[in-house]
């Protein structure tokens, strides 16, 4: 909970929401990163958000978005004439003689090549489509912090490792885009009180057991199987998510969303979590988080905002 999220990743929305300047160092970094190294993930949206540069920071920005367009581009281009170079091998064997290898070749060479083509183009997309908004664990998004110079819009990673946690904790706790309440003064308690942050959502996506979903008992011998339910506030709405993050060093700034019991329309879906929407009347307060006592917190999650959802399967 929540597995995947519709996330606000437009800077000028999240400034006029929050009064939140953007560290430009920060963003222009993340994108740099994503030039040079390798599983980088940022949405869709978010590269977007800078199609139309007019500051001399987006236009920086945007030099590094077409920069990783055209590396891109080269790369699939190349795996796809060699796709293309395997279709035709297989094609000219068959017109010989049918072997299974062949077909074979083919079939996974047409294939790849449909999919390049399409990856190709999404790459070099400039219109913005739903899916383009949303995250999942691993991806990179902006959240709203305040360092003490009021509140700042950074990018950071949608999975969670504390400061000065081990690298392999990533693996071992697949889970660490959700900070439970009912653990936030024990797993989280460096965050907890101390770095605070809000990220901005319309929907969530979350997994849920078929038999759950049906409200029975699995069946002797079958097997559990999964559906993607997406739940939307009734009232089309952006809800500011309260989160815990943390900063393990320059490349490394992630965060977790906080749940919390259900209400009793995820509940009736088979779900048992759900994030917590804050009020805008406690969002200063909950970024600067120092000196406050503990509870105060939990009355703010107590007192939070509580859309009625609605769901549907996922595409």
């Amino acid at each position: 909970m929540c597995f995947s999220a519709q996330v606000t990743e437009s800077y000028k929305k999240l400034h006029r929401a929050y009064s939140a300047s953007p560290d430009w160092e920060s963003i222009r970094k993340l994108f740099w990163r994503r030039v040079h190294e390798k599983n980088v993930r940022i949405p869709k949206a978010l590269e977007l958000s800078f199609e139309h540069p007019e500051q001399p920071e987006e236009v920086a920005i945007k030099k590094l978005v077409d920069e990783y367009r055209v590396n891109q581009t080269r790369v699939l281009e190349q795996e796809l004439f060699k796709q293309k170079k395997r279709l035709g091998d297989a094609e000219r064997k068959l017109k010989t003689k049918v072997t299974k290898a062949a077909q074979e070749d083919q079939r996974i060479s047409t294939d790849k090549i449909d999919a390049l083509v399409r990856r190709i183009r999404d790459v070099n997309r400039t219109e913005l489509q739903d899916q383009d908004s949303r995250i999942f664990p691993f991806y990179y998004s902006l959240i709203v912090v305040d360092e003490g110079k009021g509140p700042t819009i950074i990018p950071a990673r949608y999975h969670c490792r504390p400061a000065g946690k081990p690298e392999f904790l990533d693996k071992k706790f697949d889970g660490l885009y959700n900070a439970r309440r009912d653990s936030l003064e024990k797993f989280w308690k460096e965050q907890f009180g101390r770095h605070h942050a809000i990220i901005r959502i319309t929907s969530f996506y979350e997994n849920v057991a078929l038999h759950d979903y049906e409200h029975r008992e699995l069946q002797p011998g079958e097997v559990a199987k999964n559906l993607v339910l997406h739940f939307s506030p009734q009232l089309a709405t952006e809800m500011s998510v309260a989160c815990v993050w943390s900063r393990w060093d320059d490349n490394l700034v992630s965060f977790a969303a906080i749940t919390d019991e259900p209400p009793p329309e995820i509940a009736a879906a088979g779900h048992d979590r759900v994030v917590i929407t804050l009020k805008d009347e406690y969002i200063a307060s909950w970024l600067t988080p120092a000196g406050a006592d503990l509870a105060t917190f939990y009355r703010m999650f107590d007192d939070r905002e509580r859309p009625q959802f609605e769901h549907r399967m996922a595409a």
